[in-house]
């Protein structure tokens, strides 16, 4: 059976500032799909991730179905009334635009896709990062898919060893989608040149090169683009198949034992670890850290298993703790260096208007 999976994420309210949307605007959305689309989907689940809230559909519509797109839209749109409603902060914050024009792709929400043949067995991981851009997501898939360190199947299974193709974007084209294609393990320098550069290269699609079929999809526009003007970083979501062709769940997972540093926190407009978290977590030490959750699901003939949270294991109770550490460790030096984004990346920020206003007094010396 063919299979769609689209996972579609925003923050339109939370409570108490950028926390936790709170158990009353899942369930607004949650009513809406029930009562909507029916008909449109096979399967679909709810979930949120600090202040955003995802939608998960299992479907046979492919890729950019406008009607599962407006779906979505139309969800967060009746959350967004809720939302204002109980007063909350950020009420409909990632719906960009006033009407919904077919595709939710470039209109605030993060989105993520994939269509594929079903195996007989159809594992794969929902992953779903807050307080941080897609370029969180670089690392990790390279490790998990370009490194026998962490992804030991690459040496162990014939079917992961003729490697993966990745199509990476340059998210800071705006005339359109500028993406160029390279193999692991041949190309993997050039992989490894772009993606160092979490701000402008950012992975978009894996494909095995063994089966040819798709292993990832990671949610890839960047807001500032969208709106003209800072509104917060992207909150990115992705899907990875695993096992077979594809690396093993822990294979995929291991990376996140870095808790490597990324751009987010407070404000957008910082560097701090990505910590992982269980499902359904809030935000909080300096609107942070930046985090990320995975739920582990099967799909079988469209119907989605319950989520295994893959993130919550007294393993990565000490993964938070030495997360915890690096975030106290780099918020100690403030505003200073590393601490905080470079100026290109604080372009819509009051920063630029504070630096426009000084440059005026700079006087050059004869």
């Amino acid at each position: 059976m063919k299979v769609s999976l689209t996972v579609i994420k925003a923050d339109i309210g939370s409570i108490g500032g950028h926390i936790i949307p709170g158990e009353r605007l899942k369930a607004r959305v949650r009513d809406y799909i029930e009562d909507k689309g029916t008909k449109l989907i096979h399967d679909f689940r709810i979930s949120s991730t600090g202040d955003d809230i995802a939608i998960l559909f299992s479907h046979s519509r492919g890729e950019g179905d406008a009607d599962i797109h407006k779906l979505a839209w139309d969800a967060f749109k009746a959350g967004t009334e809720l939302a204002k409603e109980m007063g909350l902060y950020g009420a409909g914050q990632d719906l960009l635009k006033d009407a919904f024009s077919g595709n939710v792709k470039g209109m605030g929400p993060a989105v993520a896709e994939m269509e594929f043949e079903e195996r007989p067995n159809e594992p794969f991981l929902f992953f779903a990062a807050d307080k941080t851009d897609p370029g969180a997501y670089n690392l990790p898939l390279y490790l998990g898919f370009c490194d026998p360190m962490y992804n030991s199947g690459l040496i162990l299974s014939p079917k992961m060893a003729s490697g993966f193709r990745f199509n990476i974007m340059d998210v800071s084209y705006t005339e359109g989608d500028r993406v160029v294609s390279l193999n692991s393990p041949e190309e993997i320098y050039d992989i490894a040149t772009l993606l160092r550069d979490n701000e402008r290269f950012v992975v978009e699609k894996i494909y095995s090169k063994n089966s040819g079929e798709i292993a990832v999809s990671v949610s890839t526009t960047r807001l500032h683009n969208i709106a003209g003007r800072y509104t917060g970083k992207d909150d990115p979501v992705m899907l990875v198949r695993v096992q077979g062709d594809f690396p093993a769940a822990g294979e995929v997972l291991s990376p996140y034992a870095k808790g490597h540093y990324v751009a987010g926190f407070m404000r957008g407009s910082h560097n701090g670890p990505l910590m992982p978290v269980k499902q359904n977590s809030s935000i909080s030490f300096f609107d942070g850290p930046p985090v990320v959750s995975c739920a582990a699901y099967c799909v079988h003939e469209g119907k989605l298993t319950e989520p295994a949270d893959a993130f919550d294991h007294p393993f990565w109770d000490y993964v938070r703790n030495n997360v915890s550490r690096k975030a106290m460790d780099i918020r100690d030096q403030g505003f200073s260096g590393p601490a905080m984004l470079g100026y290109d990346e604080l372009e819509y920020g009051g920063i630029v208007k504070n630096m426009k206003k000084i440059d005026k007094k700079f006087k050059v010396r004869k």
